[in-house]
């Protein structure tokens, strides 16, 4: 477990949990809403995007997190393993509402100099709006999606307590880090 893709709908935790396997590992992290959201929240163009993605990902080993499809083929491609945050939806409402309001309240920097305000957070690509459209869907295509890499060992984590404790359980080794199947 060398090259890591933490997934997962909005507001999960992917790039909290990412972080951690990458301080536990020793390896580079990588958060692609840093390479999609560009200054004033435009959108990277999707060369650049996909070039950010193929730069990181050619190192030997890194931790990756983000559900971009449109670098899906490279960064899947070069992944060992894929680490499914799936949530209930209403753990992860009050995630996205917690973290959308100390975003907001706290005026955050996020990427790029963007910070979340009122407005945005009811816009039509609002996380907690992007939420209601897409974790259901998500979690229907996921294992259709993993199927198209089979080399991959999915390891899919249904609650913030069994991510932790698998968490506490990773090593620089890693081979010992593979929860129960529940995938």
């Amino acid at each position: 477990m060398r090259r890591i893709i933490v997934i997962g709908t909005t507001g999960s935790g992917k790039t909290t949990l990412a972080r951690a396997i990458a301080c536990r590992l020793r390896l580079p992290h990588g958060e692609q809403d840093a390479w999609n959201h560009l200054a004033g929240w435009q959108e990277a163009p999707l060369p650049q995007f996909r070039v950010a993605v193929d730069t990181f990902t050619a190192q030997p080993g890194w931790v990756m997190d983000g559900n971009y499809s449109k670098a899906r083929d490279i960064g899947w491609a070069r992944a060992d393993t894929l680490v499914w945050l799936d949530y209930p939806a209403q753990v992860v409402f009050w995630r996205v509402l917690t973290r959308t309001l100390r975003r907001v309240v706290g005026r955050q920097e996020l990427w790029n100099g963007n910070r979340e305000t009122w407005r945005g957070a009811v816009q039509a690509d609002a996380p907690l709006r992007w939420l209601f459209r897409t974790h259901w869907r998500r979690r229907r295509e996921l294992p259709e999606q993993a199927a198209e890499y089979p080399h991959l060992t999915l390891i899919r984590l249904r609650s913030p307590r069994e991510a932790q404790r698998w968490l506490e359980r990773l090593s620089p080794e890693a081979e010992s880090a593979r929860p129960p199947r529940s995938a």
